[in-house]
């Protein structure tokens, strides 16, 4: 084969490779616009109901007098108090795992007059006592018990329990797989009206679990009972 043949032959070759790599690049991007167009994305969410299971609930207690003379009268009066609660507490059905009572304080309050004259005083002692419990259904009745000493003339500070669910991880499994289910029946809704089918997962997202007291509907800890939310996000694939 002369000179001019073999270059021809060799444009030939190359225009070929070029029209065959031009070719699988125009496949592959048509290709990928093709899974790009047939996707849904589909939002599920999951919810329960649950009861808190672990409170804790702080009370307050204190005697006041006004000389410093009365200190030790008061402190007799304050570990009387304090002994009077934790046998409530006890009554109640607590134990002394969950019950723990700080020690007593003493704080002083001096109320002067335009020239910085000491005009009256009060001296304070007091504690208090808080419950840790997995046993929230004990909280109420023991609030009510400890109610009643301010019938008897007690200072006392009733302090609103914090309830709190600590079971994620035990219901997670099934709510993901709810959540999946919910966003799987709404991807099915839009496939249905675009002549499609929902296919395999192409991407999920995983939203974070909430927590919010079912009262008020915010994420407060008041309440003892709790909805659990959790919201995932999913692309299908869609086929003909």
């Amino acid at each position: 084969m002369n000179p001019s043949g073999r270059t021809l032959v060799l444009v030939a070759l190359i225009l070929a490779s070029g029209i065959a790599a031009c070719g699988y690049f125009a496949s592959q991007t048509l290709y990928n616009a093709k899974v790009a167009v047939n996707t849904a994305q589909a939002k599920g969410l999951a919810e329960r109901t649950v009861t808190a299971d672990q409170a804790n609930w702080t009370v307050g207690f204190s005697v006041s007098g006004k000389t410093k003379a009365e200190i030790p009268a008061l402190y007799q009066q304050a570990e009387a108090q304090q002994k009077q609660i934790l046998e409530i507490l006890k009554k109640a059905g607590f134990n002394d795992k969950e019950i723990r009572a700080e020690i007593l304080g003493y704080s002083l309050r001096e109320y002067r007059d335009e020239n910085q004259n000491l005009v009256d005083e009060t001296h304070r002692l007091g504690g208090s006592i808080s419950v840790s419990t997995s046993r929230v259904e004990l909280i109420d009745p023991a609030r009510a018990e400890v109610n009643k000493l301010l019938a008897q003339g007690m200072d006392i500070t009733d302090y609103a329990p914090n309830y709190n669910f600590t079971g994620i991880n035990e219901i997670k499994p099934a709510m993901l797989k709810e959540a999946a289910q919910n966003a799987r029946l709404a991807a099915s809704e839009f496939a249905l009206n675009a002549g499609a089918k929902v296919g395999k997962i192409r991407s999920a997202y995983q939203g974070g679990f909430t927590v919010d007291d079912s009262a008020s509907n915010n994420s407060g800890t008041s309440s003892i009972t709790k909805e659990v939310r959790v919201v995932t996000t999913i692309d299908f694939y869609l086929t003909d």
